[in-house]
């Protein structure tokens, strides 16, 4: 694992590699009109993640090119909120996107075990600690600890991405994962303008 922490932006040699982009963020807390995006990580899975801290500015033009790069596959688990997230602070839509807790919720129909760990634990058998979740990510200086936690959210998202792909094709549910991630950054816009509670798909 390596990890490269960068300031408010990526620096201007930084190259993604590859059609496909892990992704994530760590924000203050779970309210996006409250609580502010601190950190956002990203990987090619090439064992290196990139993560941009911001202290003092949202700017980040390379970071927000890279982001709205419609070549370019986002990958996500639990990608509804993180998605939402980069739209409120950095005004970029990401699509088209993947997000691997709603593959695995199409495909691992046996478990109600979706999480990230849960995850690498059984189809990659992977460990990784979820100790920094709830940690301080406002804090100008981020403890080794809160770096690798954060690495670890994007380092596996392009094997799981693999495992879950073999089985969508396996259950046959390809197109319908794919219509759910087509309407994924909406329902990301839907939690921004105040549907965050509501399912209007309901009765």
């Amino acid at each position: 694992m390596t990890v490269t922490l960068h300031l408010n932006d990526l620096p201007e040699d930084f190259e993604a590699t590859g059609d496909s982009l892990a992704v994530d963020c760590e924000t203050m807390g779970l309210n996006l009109q409250r609580d502010r995006l601190c950190l956002l990580q990203l990987s090619t899975g090439d064992g290196t993640a990139h993560l941009v801290q911001f202290r003092d500015s949202y700017e980040a033009p390379r970071l927000k090119t890279l982001l709205a790069d419609r070549s370019i596959t986002k990958l996500f688990h639990f990608g509804r909120f993180d998605i939402a997230a980069i739209e409120r602070y950095l005004g970029v839509s990401c699509d088209p996107v993947y997000c691997t807790k709603i593959a695995s919720k199409l495909v691992r129909t046996f478990t109600d075990r979706h999480g990230l760990k849960d995850l690498c634990g059984e189809l990659l058998n992977v460990t990784i600690s979820k100790q920094q979740q709830s940690s301080d990510w406002g804090a100008s200086e981020l403890s080794e600890e809160q770096l690798r936690y954060a690495a670890s959210d994007v380092l596996y998202l392009h094997a799981l991405r693999e495992r879950l792909d073999v089985m969508l094709a396996r259950e046959n549910r390809q197109e319908l994962a794919q219509a759910c991630f087509n309407f994924l950054p909406q329902r990301a816009r839907l939690d921004l303008a105040g549907w965050n509670e509501v399912d209007i798909f309901a009765h």
